[in-house]
């Protein structure tokens, strides 16, 4: 079975996040720091609720 669509996203955000928050702590600028740990938690949700569409599947 495929992992739903918002899964994907998510890690996804979350990557991009991760990364941007390492440039933004490597340059010191707080609002790539801040944009990264947004993104982060952005990509959580959207994990959150690719599982429960999952959940809800089987």
């Amino acid at each position: 079975m495929a992992m739903d669509k918002d899964r994907v996203k998510g890690a996804a955000t979350r990557t991009g996040g991760k990364m941007k928050q390492a440039v933004g702590d490597m340059t010191g600028d707080t609002k790539m720091q801040s944009e990264g740990k947004m993104d982060q938690a952005k990509g959580k949700v959207q994990n959150a609720m690719g599982s429960a569409k999952d959940a809800l599947k089987k």
